[in-house]
């Protein structure tokens, strides 16, 4: 009898590796509604965008969630790049997994938008879609709106017809934010204030006294014009309008949107004031009026205007200088008024012709010994208390005073 035949002996197979074990399968067999995956775009259809999820899964993103990429963002897009994105069916009735770039970028950026919102930060969104009460926003995936009252109005856009503004890209602030009722108001109007804001502290520290600037008229009022020069407005007092002996009024030399050449008179860093002359943006004129005067003149002029810092003083002709409250007498003054008074005849000696910041320097208690060769007479404080007649038929008073 013989012996059963024995099986014969298989040759073992190489064991598979974990990572080839791996790849028979799905790389996420069991994706819920509302998981958060990373994934590999491997193409384009009519439905949308295709990712690879990993391992022979691929999911599509319809193009109506993926509006976070702007109008036409779609051409962002290319073949191999990563990206994150939300399971909204794991699985349809065509076995396709649907996905969406909106509502992952949403979930994170609700994270954004709350950094943004306590940093108080500016930034830009696209608009995607209106209503009757504003527009709609995609901020960093997040459903945003924007009140008709925080909507800052175009020319080119008027606000009642709101369709126009879609597909454009507005700075925006955060305003209020509620994640658990999904709530998030931005503001266009609140950006362009800090926008502004920024603007003008650094048009603050650039500008700089003795500038000749080029800036818009905004505003004509009675006693002066008011210029913006690119994020901070300046006032043009009407003293510094015209070389005319009595001003015209403003009305009939500047109208609001007027381009002017302006020069900068003074800076207050504190108050954020710009004192600012239409007139002496005219080098040449200027030159011309001063021409005739030299430092160490003792000459007679006419207090215009009264400041903490000193008093303005009108010579012969159309030119006005600035005595300093130090050099107005051997004695403290607290203010100048204690001494003179706007519409006083008073001598001052010419310490400094600044023609780069067309500004006269002046000094009262340096013309007094001069002054009294001349006949002028003074008390024991160094106020006027005689003018001799020549001297005050050369300095004709105006109309009101004037000054810087």
């Amino acid at each position: 009898m013989s012996a059963p035949p024995q099986p014969e002996e298989s040759t073992p197979e190489p064991q598979e590796s974990m990572a080839q074990l791996l790849g028979t399968y799905t790389a996420y067999p069991h994706l819920r509604r509302g998981d958060i995956v990373d994934g590999t775009i491997v193409g384009f259809t009519r439905e949308g965008v295709l990712v690879d999820l990993g391992a022979k899964t691929e999911g599509v993103i319809p193009r109506s969630e993926m509006t976070c990429l702007g109008p036409g963002g779609e051409a962002s897009l290319k073949v191999g790049d990563q990206v994150s994105v939300y399971v909204l069916r794991p699985e349809t009735a065509d076995g396709q997994i649907l996905l969406s770039l909106d509502r992952a970028r949403g979930e994170q950026g609700w994270q954004i938008l709350h950094e943004r919102y306590q940093r108080g930060e500016a930034f830009q969104a696209p608009v995607v879609g209106h209503n009757r009460g504003g527009l709609i926003l995609n901020a960093e995936g997040v459903r945003a709106f924007l009140p008709i009252s925080q909507l800052v109005p175009d020319p080119e856009l008027p606000s009642r017809d709101l369709s126009r503004w879609v597909g454009r890209w507005l700075t925006v602030k955060v305003l209020e934010l509620n994640r658990r009722r999904g709530r998030a108001i931005l503001s266009q109007r609140a950006a362009l204030e800090e926008q502004r804001s920024h603007l003008r502290e650094q048009l603050l520290h650039e500008l700089q006294e003795g500038q000749v600037r080029r800036g818009r008229v905004t505003s004509v009022r009675d006693f002066g014009v008011f210029v913006d020069l690119g994020g901070v407005e300046g006032l043009v007092p009407v003293s510094e309008l015209s070389w005319d002996a009595t001003p015209p009024p403003p009305h009939s030399i500047c109208r609001v949107g007027d381009e002017v050449e302006v020069f900068v008179m003074r800076i207050d860093q504190e108050t954020g004031r710009v004192s600012l002359s239409l007139r002496r943006a005219q080098g040449e004129q200027w030159e011309a009026i001063v021409a005739h005067l030299k430092e160490g003149d003792v000459l007679p002029g006419l207090v215009t205007k009264l400041t903490n810092f000193g008093a303005f003083v009108r010579l012969s002709g159309k030119v006005e200088g600035l005595i300093h409250i130090s050099e107005m007498s051997e004695r403290h003054l607290q203010h100048p008024g204690e001494l003179v008074r706007e519409g006083d005849i008073v001598p001052v000696k010419v310490l400094r012709i600044e023609r780069d910041r067309r500004r006269l320097s002046l000094s009262l208690r340096q013309a007094r010994p001069e002054a009294e060769a001349q006949g002028w007479a003074f008390d024991q404080n160094g106020a006027v208390v005689f003018v001799p007649p020549e001297m005050r038929a050369a300095v004709q008073p105006q109309n009101g005073p004037q000054g810087e």
